[in-house]
């Protein structure tokens, strides 16, 4: 589809004030002192004081402030106008410096006019974006020599299983999309959109890698989680913050996280 962008700025603008009002992201809490990041993204990001970091697809900006809060110096963008003004509006409530700007990810380095110690991008971004040797070549505009992208996300493998238990394959590992979804509901509960479409696109994992090397950076890490962020599939269970197979049964990856930097004398 030709116009996936306008169909999902819609929808996602429309996401915006049920997501902020919901319980899956307790923004009062947020506002209480509570981190959005998950304990593996900052073991594996590390320290972040005195850095600045630019986050991509930022929705309104949980994860973007939760950095900031580590003492990095942030940046979020979405292209979501509702997603932004409610991002600024936390932020200014919370009484923490950030900056936040509306553009789609692939104008980003025109929109934003700086480069960063680290790019961020959080879980749930790259289904939305159909080409990722784009994004990738944007990221290495976005960064400084010595900077690195670090990325987390669900597993590209958990899409093709089938929703109760996950055990078996249902869908196409190598069909990349367009996909287009009807669905009445987001994922934080049962009210109704009013743009209900979306468009969405299926990377594999060697794509993912082949994409970032590609555009000139290093891969230090591909990490394999067991773990997710919600019952994925009917047969997970609870486990603290965090949703697994059931102890005793074959494992699956649900998500993955990939850190590449940009070499110390890398030329602009």
């Amino acid at each position: 589809m030709d116009d996936y962008l306008q169909v999902n700025r819609a929808n996602w603008n429309a996401r915006v004030p049920v997501h902020v009002g919901s319980a899956f992201y307790d923004v009062e809490g947020f506002k209480a002192g509570r981190n959005a990041l998950r304990p593996f993204e900052l073991d594996e990001v590390g320290e972040v004081a005195g850095r600045s970091l630019v986050h991509l697809q930022c929705h309104f900006g949980l994860d973007t402030l939760s950095w900031a809060r580590a003492g990095a110096e942030v940046t979020g963008l979405d292209f979501s106008e509702a997603a932004i003004e409610q991002a600024g509006r936390i932020a200014a409530e919370c009484g923490l410096p950030a900056r936040f700007v509306t553009a789609d990810v692939y104008d980003a380095a025109r929109a934003l006019g700086e480069t960063y110690d680290i790019v961020y991008t959080g879980i749930g971004a790259l289904v939305w974006l159909p080409d990722l040797t784009r994004w990738a070549r944007t990221v290495r505009e976005l960064l400084r020599p010595g900077g690195f992208l670090y990325v987390a996300e669900f597993h590209p493998f958990v899409d093709v299983l089938d929703d109760e238990s996950g055990t078996k394959v249902t869908e196409d590992y190598f069909d990349r999309g367009p996909h287009v979804w009807e669905y009445p509901h987001t994922y934080t509960g049962p009210e109704i959109l009013e743009h209900q479409t979306t468009v969405q696109f299926r990377h594999g994992l060697g794509e993912i890698v082949s994409a970032v090397a590609a555009a000139g950076l290093r891969v230090e890490f591909l990490h394999e989680h067991d773990h997710t962020l919600f019952r994925r599939f009917g047969t997970l269970v609870g486990d603290g913050d965090d949703y697994r197979r059931p102890a005793g049964e074959p494992r699956t990856p649900l998500m993955f996280s990939l850190r590449a930097s940009l070499p110390a004398d890398a030329r602009s």
